[in-house]
């Protein structure tokens, strides 16, 4: 069969209704992909917990999207990077490497104390959204004037990333996320963000500051290995494409979903305490939608199925999510659900390095918006909008809105 891809335009915030099916029945089957390669796909929420969490068995090398990135698809001459501009990115590293890394980089963006300093300032910058946005006419551009704003400059703000810089990032994110661009597109898209991020860290090496970049420098350097140019490089422009379209997708993705799910917006905007709950929910609902790639390391099993070294497995996150054994009515969208387990941030030692930062972010616009601008609405009847097709971040091409 044919990898079940999300259509929106049909059904905008549910998976392809085939893996209710391959849930009840045999969990784990064999599929081809839009990039060219056959994989297993795997559906529930234990089997997909099962691959993402063991990293010894299901490696992250080939990329977790290559099954619908054209650039990445297997079979095809990986792009050449160089010192300056690398290519294969942090979450494509594995074992000792990926720890190595991460233990540099994780305290900066997810420990309590480091998001108790950057609080104010995601705060600040969404308020400042807020103000230009009622000062905008009306009918407004959410995503593009405003969710991808807010992301942006948190994210650049975050690794001291200038104004006039900020374009690299939409070009890099562009070209990594559109699942036609070829190998060599990428490479011509990512090398100018490359490029100005190794001149950073040179910068920063000689003089410091309080940025992302330079604690990661400071904090490497106590190790046994410090951090090369080339994986500073990577690991923070890695952070910048990331952060700054899929979290700005899932703000504009999950207000769709809030307004057309009776009843949810209002219960939102009567307390918006509700945002956390709201944020953890959003994730499970609606992420992840064309699913993550793993590649076997040995022969192996999944709910019996044998899986043999070298094959690929695809697990489908947003069917995970939906399992009746992880919730019962799991297709049904609360955003008062008791927060608890689920996959929308990945799972395991590749589990989203950067999603204390998303949460943060959503739950601030989220709450900031319901508290000033409650009647914020669609501007066009609901079937009018189009939907993102090119692109593995799922969501609104952008989203004329009017409020009162």
């Amino acid at each position: 069969m044919l990898l079940p891809i999300p259509e929106e335009e049909v059904r905008p915030f549910e998976p392809p209704p085939e893996y209710a099916e391959l849930r009840a029945g045999p969990r784990v089957v064999r599929v081809a992909c839009p990039t060219g390669i056959d994989a297993w796909l795997v559906s529930d929420y234990e089997g997909v917990r099962e691959v993402l969490g063991d990293g010894r068995r299901f490696s992250t090398r080939p990329g977790q999207a290559a099954h619908v990135l054209s650039a990445f698809g297997a079979g095809e001459k990986p792009v050449e990077g160089s010192a300056e501009t690398p290519v294969q990115s942090f979450a494509q590293t594995d074992g000792p490497e990926h720890i190595r890394i991460r233990r540099n980089f994780a305290p900066q963006v997810s420990h309590a104390r480091r998001l108790a300093e950057l609080r104010p300032m995601i705060e600040q910058i969404t308020d400042d959204a807020i103000t230009r946005m009622l000062a905008s006419p009306q009918p407004y551009l959410l995503h593009s004037q405003f969710s991808t704003a807010i992301t942006t400059a948190v994210i650049a703000e975050l690794i001291g990333v200038p104004g006039d810089r900020h374009h690299l990032l939409h070009d890099a994110a562009t070209a990594l996320f559109t699942t036609s661009t070829k190998p060599e597109e990428l490479r011509t898209a990512l090398e100018p963000l490359w490029r100005y991020l190794y001149e950073l860290i040179a910068t920063r090496r000689a003089r410091p500051g309080d940025d992302v970049l330079s604690r990661m420098i400071e904090h490497s350097a106590d190790s046994e290995r410090p951090l090369t140019d080339a994986e500073l490089t990577g690991m923070n422009g890695a952070l910048l494409i990331a952060g700054f379209d899929t979290t700005a997708s899932m703000i504009t993705y999950g207000l769709v979903c809030l307004w057309q799910t009776p009843g949810q917006w209002e219960r939102l905007c009567a307390d918006p305490g509700l945002a956390v709950t709201a944020t953890e929910e959003l994730v499970r609902y609606l992420a992840a939608g064309t699913g993550l790639l793993r590649q076997a390391t040995e022969d192996t099993r999944i709910h019996g199925q044998p899986i043999r070294a070298g094959d690929y497995v695809v697990v489908a996150v947003q069917s995970g999510n939906r399992d009746p054994d992880l919730h019962a009515d799991g297709d049904t969208f609360d955003l008062g659900r008791k927060p608890g387990a689920h996959l929308g941030f990945g799972h395991g030692a590749h589990a989203c390095v950067g999603q204390q930062i998303a949460r943060m972010e959503l739950t601030t616009v989220l709450g900031a918006l319901a508290r000033r601008v409650p009647t914020l609405r669609l501007a066009v009847p609901f079937e009018q909008i189009e939907w993102k097709k090119d692109s593995v971040v799922r969501g609104p091409v952008d989203l004329p809105v009017v409020w009162s």
